[in-house]
């Protein structure tokens, strides 16, 4: 079956999209939710049934197993409070035919759902009738999940290491494989061959003889390479990537995994050439390993989605990235998070994101994953740092050690952004008899680190007026660099309308176009990566930034052809396109003309 809309809504944060199937599931919308914080879904599992008159029964982190078992409940809850919501829309009265009339207004205006509609109510209500076609056609929105494979810390029980099904990323798992939903989890931030074999025990990702999978694998990409890789890696133990979510490596929002130069456009076009290539590369090898395990083999192929998100930002370009490079649907994220009827934002956040230009969204090294993370400037969290930093007690308390994955100082793990592992390292530096302008340097890169894992969710608590004694007010907000061309609060109404170009809640005119945007935010990640070793370059340096900079030479190419050919489309902003591709390949060429000429230098002097 088709999806209802053409776009989703990806994962935000921790905290901001934690229950937004709750909010968006009824209308037909695709969303995900965090597993990251098992301590954050259970306060919100408390709020929920407190909220419905449900049961609710602590689980304790005392007991065996609490991370999935706090996982699965919270899942099983949404899922359940989803049900209801989408049973009552479809049983259609004359008080509550409004939240059906909203389901088909946000649909897109080529959707077959919305002419049925329009057709069987042309006469009026009749309410039996609607009843029927509302049970037999309307789709509820997928409850998704997402996991970030590397965050999968080792736990220990009275200092005895747990085996590794009990790392947090595969209790996550299990958390999800044991719910009752019937959905994908979306597997991030690259390859962790020991998870990706784990999925294996669990029979709810393995088709039946008709092609259904109850709990699909979505692999989040940013080339085709790794696609590859991965989805080669996963056949082989018979399970099916059916969706590749190609993400941009920078412009984007949360943690930004930037490719070696490879920008979207072409990325995209790639996926599209080789879609064919993908699937026949993977297919037989996971038919294969099904008759191997002697696991039902479906009788047809299955399906194969490639979707897309990052920077998109008009229904032109949403319409282009579906058309052109034939998607099945693209992510909307950054714009959502002022949409307090799709996602979980406190008040003063919201405020400012609001009131975001560009100068306030940068790319930042605070993540203790040592990632780049895309960073609003003056959150609540990063002035709690600066505070702790002035009181000469640097570092975080790291209340919930998700991300304590550090081993330099002890075998359990610390994170980088503790205060424990801050004050490790500032005892390093103060041995090494270091100048004042070195010394700083180094210090200022070892408390730069923020503690995300818990300021990525304190923002949910806050909004729902919850306990945030443990976490502290401090909140970490992670918008990509499109937030800055969006300034007020949205209805969810008003985003859909957007989307599907019946509305612009852009009031500028001068956001730039989503290839030339990742492009030069691209350019300005490769100029600092040149700074950073100007003095020190060597082979494997020089090497890295030559094969980046051909890339984006590259693309730069492919997009003049690309842009060059285009007839009705971006008609407006074509000649300003352009130009910029122009300036970029002037800026490539002087970028790689400067690694030659310190490659020669470090040559002379070696």
């Amino acid at each position: 079956m088709k999806n209802t809309h053409t776009f989703h809504i990806p994962v935000m944060g921790i905290g901001f999209t934690i229950d937004t199937p709750l909010k968006v599931a009824q209308y037909g919308i695709d969303s995900v939710i965090s597993l990251v914080d098992d301590i954050l879904l259970e306060k919100l599992r408390k709020m929920y049934c407190e909220k419905h008159k449900l049961p609710f029964k602590e689980i304790s982190d005392k007991i065996e197993d609490f991370r999935a078992k706090r996982i699965t409940s919270y899942l099983n809850l949404i899922s359940d409070l989803c049900d209801e919501n989408f049973e009552a829309l479809k049983n259609v009265t004359k008080e509550n035919e409004a939240k059906l009339k909203a389901y088909i207004d946000m649909l897109p205006k080529q959707s077959i759902l919305k002419l049925e509609f329009k057709k069987l109510t042309e006469n009026g209500f009749n309410f039996t009738e609607l009843k029927k076609w509302a049970t037999k056609n309307l789709k509820k929105g997928s409850i998704d999940v997402n996991i970030m494979t590397k965050v999968d810390k080792e736990n220990y029980v009275k200092g005895v290491k747990l085996s590794s099904e009990y790392n947090d990323a595969h209790a996550a798992l299990r958390g999800y494989a044991n719910s009752k939903l019937c959905s994908s989890v979306v597997l991030s931030a690259g390859m962790n061959p020991r998870l990706y074999s784990y999925i294996e025990q669990f029979d709810a990702f393995y088709p039946d003889i008709n092609g259904v999978i109850k709990k699909k694998i979505i692999l989040k990409v940013s080339d085709y390479r790794s696609a590859l890789i991965q989805g080669k890696f996963l056949a082989k133990k018979g399970l099916w990537v059916s969706e590749y979510r190609i993400e941009s490596g920078l412009n984007c929002g949360g943690h930004a995994f930037a490719t070696d130069g490879y920008l979207l456009g072409p990325v995209l076009a790639e996926f599209k050439e080789k879609r064919d290539e993908l699937i026949a590369s993977t297919y037989d090898l996971f038919i294969q390993e099904l008759v191997n395990k002697q696991k039902p083999v479906p009788e047809n192929i299955l399906p194969l989605k490639i979707t897309a998100q990052g920077g998109v930002g008009t229904e032109e370009e949403h319409n282009f990235l579906m058309d052109y490079y034939n998607l099945d649907s693209v992510g909307w994220g950054t714009p959502f998070l002022l949409v307090p009827e799709a996602t979980t934002v406190d008040d003063l956040t919201l405020s400012k994101l609001v009131n975001a230009k560009e100068e306030d969204l940068y790319l930042s090294d605070i993540s203790p994953l040592g990632v780049p993370f895309n960073n609003l400037r003056n959150n609540t969290k990063d002035a709690e740092k600066e505070n702790l930093i002035n009181k000469g007690r640097p570092g975080s308390s790291c209340p919930k050690k998700f991300v304590a994955l550090n081993k330099e100082f002890k075998e359990t793990g610390v994170c980088t952004a503790s205060r424990e592992y801050q004050h490790h390292k500032i005892k390093e530096l103060d041995a090494q008899n270091l100048s004042l302008e070195i010394y700083q340097s180094k210090f200022n890169k070892i408390v730069e680190k923020s503690c995300t894992c818990v300021g990525l969710g304190t923002s949910a608590l806050l909004a729902y007026d919850l306990d945030t004694k443990t976490e502290g007010a401090g909140v970490s907000i992670c918008p990509g660099p499109n937030m800055a061309y969006y300034s007020k609060i949205m209805s969810l109404k008003n985003i859909t309308d957007h989307i599907y170009g019946r509305d612009n809640m852009i009031t500028r005119t001068d956001r730039p176009n989503l290839f030339v945007k990742e492009l030069n935010i691209y350019l300005e990640y490769l100029k600092a990566k040149l700074e950073e070793v100007k003095d020190s370059m060597n082979k494997k340096d020089e090497k890295y930034l030559l094969t980046f900079t051909t890339n984006m030479k590259e693309g730069v190419q492919y997009y003049q052809k690309l842009f060059g050919s285009l007839k009705d489309i971006f008609k407006n902003a074509k000649k300003d396109i352009l130009n910029e591709l122009d300036k970029s390949t002037i800026v490539l060429q002087q970028i790689h003309s400067k690694i030659e000429a310190l490659s020669k230098i470090q040559t002379s002097v070696a």
